[in-house]
């Protein structure tokens, strides 16, 4: 028996690993880059490796001559039918949904979104529409209660897959054949890329106060609880921190936004938590105050990463005049694909001759690159 790995990063790496234990040959590995950890992997174990000039597509050539099996293992490729032709048996995939249900990219995420209780992963023959080939085997498993897509496709679905996966090349490999059952539409749905959003929304400068605390002492439980008791006590807003443990020593800055009213009452109560191990300052204002002829608005972008967002995005609203004071940004890990996605709260200086339509139509090209929508928020007619 005779595979074509097409995969990459940690699930195609398993699968290679646990086809390779199993007796399977391994012809060739198909990756979207040379660094990919599928790669290094099938470079270590001397086996010849294809990395696709376009990471959409695999074309017949780089699927092995004598290859009985493709068995694609984290690919966003789509696997052509002239690569497919190539292989005996076909190709098989993972997806981790029971198909037909959560047909799409973001299946996990889908599930978590839609409150289902069950989850399950299947693996299904490589055929035109999307995820729609024959089921060759599936299996199911309970979603924890509050449980995380990421959480889940680490705890079962990945487990599931690799095993689902070893299982069909086994069968594949002693009987010549694979499984096929056929999907039932009636119960199919789409598990599309969830789509990110950019949010603008005025900011109202007179309605909070800001206070910025910084806490330094020795690490010891419950710090931020009463940073949090306190906080709560005079209807303040936990609108950001960072905290961090070193050597020993607690070191906190948190941002709160409380009712005018209430700010310097808040003080003196977070300032009484002083001791003379914890050190406590306060700095306070009142909001950033927009010049004349121009207004204050908030941008949050959520999307995926790629190299030059940030130089993109301020490029593009420096066209329209729009100056940034204030920039935060994050990257995180996704949940199924451990893919990056990247983060950014800013607050910007719009001139009011610009309308919000027309900021909307200058993040509308890093938008479409980011897979994101563009959406105004707030209540405020100003601009609009």
């Amino acid at each position: 028996m005779q595979c074509t790995v097409v995969g990459s990063r940690y699930f195609g790496a398993t699968v290679f690993a646990a086809l390779r234990n199993d007796g399977i040959e391994i012809a060739r590995v198909v990756v979207p880059a040379a660094d990919d950890r599928l790669a290094a992997a099938a470079q270590a174990a001397g086996i010849a490796t294809h990395v696709l000039a376009n990471p959409k597509v695999v074309p017949a050539d780089a699927i092995a001559e004598g290859t009985d099996l493709i068995v694609a293992a984290h690919t966003h490729a789509r696997i052509s039918n002239e690569a497919l032709a190539r292989s005996r048996l076909g190709g098989i995939g993972y997806h981790p949904s029971l198909l037909p249900r959560h047909r799409g990219i973001a299946a996990v995420e889908w599930t978590i979104l839609e409150g289902d209780p069950i989850a399950g992963g299947s693996v299904y023959h490589l055929a035109d529409g999307w995820d729609a080939g024959a089921v060759a085997a599936q299996d199911w498993c309970f979603v924890g209660k509050g449980e995380s897509a990421r959480s889940l496709w680490e705890r079962a679905l990945a487990p599931m897959g690799l095993k689902l996966i070893a299982d069909v090349v086994r069968h594949a490999a002693q009987h010549g054949a694979l499984p096929a059952f056929a999907q039932d539409e009636r119960y199919a749905t789409r598990a599309p890329m969830i789509r990110r959003t950019v949010s603008l929304s005025e900011e109202n400068q007179n309605m909070i106060t800001s206070l910025v605390v910084t806490v330094i002492g020795p690490d010891r439980p419950g710090i931020v609880s009463l940073l949090s008791a306190k906080a709560q006590g005079f209807g303040a807003n936990w609108a950001g921190s960072r905290m961090a443990t070193l050597a020993g020593q607690f070191a906190g800055m948190v941002h709160f936004e409380v009712p005018p009213e209430n700010a310097d009452a808040l003080a003196a109560a977070l300032r009484g938590l002083e001791s003379s191990e914890l050190r406590i300052v306060i700095e306070k204002s009142g909001g950033t105050s927009a010049p004349e002829g121009r207004r204050v608005v908030k941008l949050e972008v959520i999307g995926h990463d790629r190299p030059g967002i940030v130089r993109d995005m301020s490029a593009a609203l420096a066209q329209r005049g729009v100056s940034i004071i204030e920039l935060h940004t994050e990257i995180v890990s996704g949940a199924m694909t451990a893919e990056h996605l990247f983060k950014v709260k800013a607050v910007l200086l719009v001139p009011k001759s610009v309308t919000n339509d027309e900021v909307r139509h200058s993040m509308e090209a890093l938008a479409n690159e980011m897979m994101v929508d563009v959406a105004l928020g707030g209540d405020s007619a100003a601009g609009a």
